[in-house]
């Protein structure tokens, strides 16, 4: 059993290798640059390096999670599909921004509407489907609740989806905490005895996002976008949320916690004291990054962070 997810996760390193190699020169080719928020001075050298580079890795995932798989189950297919319907929406928002020269692609309100109908589609879907069972963390104990299930799907998809947005900001961030963060929730899955399906898409994620990384490092050759953020808010959330691993979101999404958190208590405190703010910059990446950290340091810290708290989850149930 081992040995397929082994194979899957190599499949999907070279795959996503093969897709980017391809893809940045097209992305090139096309002009398709990120555009950089001005007050981030760091990053100004950083305008034009190509983005939506999150293509490669989601279609790797799905190409050999498609080679890999025995049977489909109706886990692994609404998986598969919200991850490619994020994708394709933040496609279309990185395509907006490139077209109208800005960093302002879709609304708010029509990626919150977008992702609200996803949310509640699949909290309905584990309703009726009877997945409502939770693991307790580090017990290995599950508790049912219920019709619950629905507000509780909608609240981890809203929350998962736009921290891991919040999060892809530096390079090598949002990749690098999620190589341990899908790495871990697949070895949970398996020590559950959980589905099989799930358990491969974490891995194939793992093994194109390790491909990713080597174009996404700093300095980055390429960027995610909207295109694999969203996507990968989306993937895991339906990974966690279908194996009933909800619970171990803000433990092992814990960085991707910290960026929302962030960014929720700067704006509150700002508006309350008239513009003074708690951190120097928000998310709480560039606050760091403020104080004079690299944004390798940063990467690595939040990756050993996730890895920890992943090893820790697994070695009390293992």
């Amino acid at each position: 059993m081992m040995k397929r997810y082994i194979f899957s996760m190599i499949t999907a390193f070279a795959v996503s290798l093969i897709f980017c190699r391809l893809l940045i020169p097209v992305l090139r080719k096309l002009k398709a640059g990120q555009n950089i928020l001005v007050y981030v001075k760091e990053h100004k050298g950083k305008g034009g390096t190509p983005t939506m580079g999150g293509i490669a890795f989601v279609l790797a995932t799905i190409l050999s999670v498609i080679l890999f798989s025995k049977g489909w189950d109706r886990k692994l297919t609404v998986t598969l599909a919200v991850g490619l319907s994020f994708m394709i929406v933040g496609l279309l928002d990185d395509f907006l921004k490139r077209k109208h020269k800005e960093n302002m692609g879709l609304r708010a309100w029509q990626k919150f509407l977008f992702q609200l109908g996803i949310a509640v589609f699949c909290g309905i879907y584990c309703y009726r489907a009877e997945i409502t069972r939770l693991y307790f963390p580090f017990v290995n104990k599950t508790f049912d609740i219920g019709w619950w299930i629905i507000p509780t799907a909608v609240f981890v998809f809203l929350a998962t989806v736009n921290a891991v947005n919040l999060t892809d900001g530096l390079d090598g961030l949002a990749a690098g905490t999620s190589v341990p963060f899908f790495g871990i929730i697949g070895v949970l899955i398996l020590l559950q005895n959980g589905s099989h399906g799930l358990a491969l898409v974490s891995f194939c994620l793992m093994g194109s996002l390790f491909a990713y990384l080597l174009f996404n490092v700093h300095p980055a050759s390429v960027f995610m976008g909207d295109t694999g953020s969203l996507a990968l808010g989306g993937f895991a959330s339906c990974i966690c949320v279908f194996s009933g691993n909800t619970l171990y979101v803000p433990i092992l999404g814990v960085c991707f916690v910290f960026s929302v958190i962030s960014v929720i208590v700067q704006v509150i405190y700002y508006k309350a004291t008239g513009g003074k703010r708690v951190f120097l910059m928000a998310p709480i990446h560039h606050h760091f990054q403020q104080k004079g950290f690299s944004e390798s340091r940063i990467a690595y810290a939040y990756f050993l962070i996730t890895l920890f708290l992943g090893g820790l989850c697994v070695a009390f149930i293992g």
